[in-house]
This record gives C-alpha cells, structure tokens and sequence, in this order.
C-alpha cells in the first residue's frame, strides 16, 4: 500500500496514525491534509481533521562515472579494500547495536475492566464524542457507556462493528486512543476510557493466550526461540502474563514502537 487515509483530533495525530499503518518515517511520506480539524465546547461537537499520506517513491541517483585514466584506476584499486572494510565494520556495528536494543517489559499486571460490575449511563462525554464521529464516518452502530471509578467503558454493536473494529483491532484502538484524548484533555482526573466492539477485547486477550501458549510449547519441542508479530503494550503485557509462570520459558521484548515485539526462548 502506498498510501494511507487517516482520521485523528489534529493533523499532527491523523498523519502519525497513518505513519504507523505504512510503516514508514515522517521522512518518506507527502501529506495531504484533507479535512481541517475545528474545536468543539470540551472536544464535543469538535470535527476530526482528515489527512492522506503517500509515500514518497524514491528516485536512485546515479553515480558519475569517472573517466578511466591508468593512474585513477590504480588509485581506486588501492582503496577499494578499506571501503568494503568500512561497509563490513558499520554492519557489524549495527548488529551489536540491535542486540543491545533489547528491553524487559517494565509491568506484567493487565488492567481488566470487568463491565459487569459498572453502572449504565445514558449520557456521557465519550458517548456524545463517539457517537457524532461515528455518525459523520456514516456508520451504523448502537453504542452503549457504562461507568465506574474512574473508568468509562463503551461497548458498540451494529452492521458497522467490523468497520470500527479493523486488521488486529487497530481501527478500534485509535478510536479509543482518540476518544482518551478528548475526554483528559482538560480533565484534572484522568479517566481510563475503554472503547469495545462485539466483545471483541475479551475474544482477542483469549487469542492471545492461546498463541502464547502453543508457541511456548513450540520453543519447548524445537528448544527454538519465536519471535512474535509487533504488537501494540497491551498486546505484549498479555503475552508476558501469560508465559510468566512456565518454569521453562521466558519472554522479552526487543525493537522500538510501532514495531516492538515479544521474543519466547527457554529459560537458561
């Protein structure tokens, strides 16, 4: 895919949602911004701002071609050997600095909200927000809040679901990414808001459970280690948690955000 449309609250925040779905650096890309973002009273009644990012297709420079005098010539067989010397070092240079690249998750406890022990809400400031963005992406869903301490859970369902929900659950973790941002932007408490779809959140941590587990029985038989997709913190804490207690595996994670991801391996 060479390009990317992104919906977010300010442009800054559309193009960095769609640098993370091309994979590319801000660098590599044009954008194109084409729905300005205005403000509502509170972030209600606010409009997204709309952007489209393409990558940039790279054009290969080519060289000059020195004239081939005898003297050049001799003088570039004389260096050619410290130039692929120099090539060789600055590949092993970056090899040892992946490895060094290589972090611990800080924190194995999963924030459950369990939805059963929150109270149903017929107006809230997520839901007014969720709502009349739903409605402008011309989507048709019943949505649902429900609060708690400090936690606002919103549960939607309808022919749309799948819309919302996208590849992996990145479309529904925008929304809520977005939906967080709106609601603590002037908020002096800071409220956890969760965004669900069809259930889809509890379905995905089960599925996730199960990877882990059948790849952790897979490193046991191979005594090979697996390197996980890249998976967004939630994501990897679940695979963590899970493996945490097998006595003959251990988990880390390497790389950086949005491509960080979880290696499995016996425990030495």
């Amino acid at each position: 895919m060479d390009y990317s449309e992104k919906w977010g609250v300010d442009v800054e925040e559309a193009v960095k949602l769609a640098l993370i779905d091309l994979k590319v650096s801000r660098e590599e890309v044009e954008v194109t911004v084409l729905e300005e973002p205005s403000k509502g009273f509170f972030g209600i009644g606010s409009k997204l701002a709309k952007v489209r990012v393409e990558k940039i297709k790279k054009v290969e420079e080519e060289k000059p071609q020195l004239d081939a005098q005898p003297e050049k010539k001799e003088h570039k067989e004389t260096k050619a050997p410290k130039k692929n010397k120099a090539k060789k070092e600055h590949k092993e240079a970056e090899k040892k600095t992946d490895k060094k690249e290589v972090h611990k998750e800080s924190s194995l406890n999963i924030e459950v909200v369990n939805k059963d022990e929150l109270k149903e809400i017929e107006e809230h400031a997520a839901l007014d927000f969720l709502k009349d963005m739903t409605g402008k992406m011309g989507l048709s869903l019943n949505l649902k809040a429900k609060v708690g301490e400090d936690v606002v859970y919103i549960e939607m369902d309808g022919k749309d679901s799948g819309t919302v929900i996208g590849k992996r659950g990145q479309t529904l973790d925008a929304i809520q990414y977005l939906t967080s941002l709106v609601i603590n932007k002037d908020s002096d408490k800071y409220v956890k808001v969760v965004v669900d779809a069809e259930n889809y959140r509890a379905k995905r941590q089960k599925t996730l459970e199960q990877l882990a587990n059948r790849l952790a029985a897979k490193v046991i038989k191979t005594k090979k280690y697996v390197r996980l997709e890249p998976m967004n913190p939630y994501e990897r804490k679940v695979i963590h948690a899970t493996l945490q207690q097998n006595p003959n595996i251990t988990t880390r994670s390497e790389g950086d955000e949005p491509y960080r991801r979880v290696i499995i391996e016996l425990k030495k």
